[in-house]
């Protein structure tokens, strides 16, 4: 690019947010010399894991690059940039004034996982969308980083970082709101500067339905609410399937652990599939998935991302929430949505001597301290929803792909699942 002499006065720093949550730092300089572009991990900046929350990294980045970059400008692993034109979009802006800029999403009602948040009109409130790109001036960026060390977040929980990070940088009306910039594409078009592939790359031939065991919790309040429902959807598309229940129901069946059904939590269930799951009695699968009874879920689309991961690795897969990242908290895959587990990451969790402090503890929380203690890595997939579809953006590209949704709340869930989840010309099975 540095042959077309263009007249920037422009150095900034590029970012690519990674499938896994981590990130690769590019940063350039365009002042008539060429320059070999810097290629940087995020997870390389600190040993921290929880710098894929964006906000813990903050301090990091404005140390190594504060002062030598102009821009910030963070993106999917999938994600493609035209350098050129995301230049030309940056120099629209003064680089000596603060700048939070994106493609704009917003919530069209008031939606759990943002905590209601403007609800009289949650229109009003715009976020990044991060598929497409999305850029902080250096001066936000360093104001920001010296705020976060010095004062504590509202909430010790980080359940969609992308929202989380334009509340913090709005301020309650002290800071910049979202910039929209029609460049920052998701869908190709005319004039636009990035645009995005896909969260569900083809690696291969789908695993076989053989390789993944289903572990569903229930209980014996839903066997006939909730049950039904998986039965009329998804169970078909399981090789291996089994109904964890409080008691034994012959009719379903379903399977009981010798755990009491607890109102929440749901610790104590969970540790049993585990030790039930590398027990001579259940099948010798690769990967355990471990659901809710009112998880909707694709494991045809399943079966092809874990095309993309090594069975023999110790591998946790799912939405990936945190708590008091800021503060070396830890993260987790939230249970809702889906938890998956390679045999290697089961047998490391079982033997490792990670347990419940109670029966009712949360159980996807206690599995991300147990995994981070022993340093297994948990992998985000934002194909996997915690809620349901109406309660995130309808613009987000994720929703297309889901693999999954949770909660029946107000919602016919046999249509939720026909609409956003069954393929319509699925791939010939294994």
């Amino acid at each position: 690019f540095c042959e077309t002499k263009c007249q920037l006065d422009l150095c900034f720093t590029l970012y690519f947010h990674l499938l896994s949550l981590k990130v690769i730092h590019l940063r350039l300089c365009f002042c008539f010399t060429q320059r070999v572009p810097v290629v940087l991990l995020l997870h390389e900046l600190s040993d921290y894991e929880g710098n894929w929350s964006i906000l813990p990294a903050l301090p990091h980045l404005s140390a190594a690059y504060g002062h030598s970059a102009s821009w910030f400008f963070f993106i999917e692993e999938e994600t493609r940039v035209i350098l050129a034109a995301v230049l030309q979009v940056l120099h629209r802006y003064e680089r000596q004034e603060e700048w939070f800029l994106g493609k704009r999403l917003h919530d069209n009602d008031a939606s759990i996982i943002h905590h209601y948040a403007f609800s009289e009109d949650p229109t009003s409130f715009g976020y990044p969308d991060p598929a497409a790109g999305w850029a902080l001036s250096a001066l936000l960026l360093r104001r920001l980083a010296e705020r976060i060390q010095h004062e504590h977040l509202k909430s010790d929980f980080t359940i969609d970082w992308k929202h989380e990070i334009a509340l913090y940088i709005w301020e309650e009306g002290n800071g910049p709101k979202l910039t929209a910039v029609p460049e920052f594409c998701t869908e190709p078009r005319d004039n636009c500067a990035t645009t995005f592939t896909t969260y569900l790359p083809d690696c291969g031939d789908p695993v076989s339905k053989e390789d993944i065991f289903v572990a569903v919790k229930t209980c014996q309040r839903f066997h006939t609410e909730r049950v039904p429902v998986v039965k009329a959807t998804w169970e078909k598309d399981a090789g291996y399937l089994e109904y964890y229940s409080d008691v034994s129901d012959a009719s379903i069946p379903t399977v009981s652990l010798g755990v009491a059904n607890t109102d929440r939590g749901h610790c104590g269930k969970t540790f049993a599939i585990l030790k039930q799951f590398l027990s001579k009695t259940a099948p010798e699968a690769d990967w355990l998935l471990i659901v809710d009874d009112d998880t909707l879920i694709s494991l045809p689309r399943l079966r092809r991302l874990l095309r993309c991961y090594d069975p023999r690795e110790a591998v946790s897969l799912g939405e990936k929430y945190g708590y008091s990242l800021v503060r070396n908290g830890y993260s987790y895959t939230t249970g809702g949505g889906g938890m998956v587990l390679s045999r290697v990451a089961v047998s490391r969790l079982v033997s490792g001597g990670c347990s419940c402090y109670s029966d009712d503890a949360p159980d996807d929380m206690v599995l991300g301290r147990c995994l981070t203690s022993l340093r297994v890595p948990i992998t985000h997939s934002p194909l996997f929803h915690q809620a349901r579809p109406e309660d995130y953006s309808e613009t987000l590209i994720s929703l297309r792909e889901a693999i999954s949704f949770h909660k029946h709340w107000n919602i016919d869930p046999v249509a939720v699942y026909k609409h956003w989840l069954q393929d319509t010309h699925p791939r010939e099975e294994l």
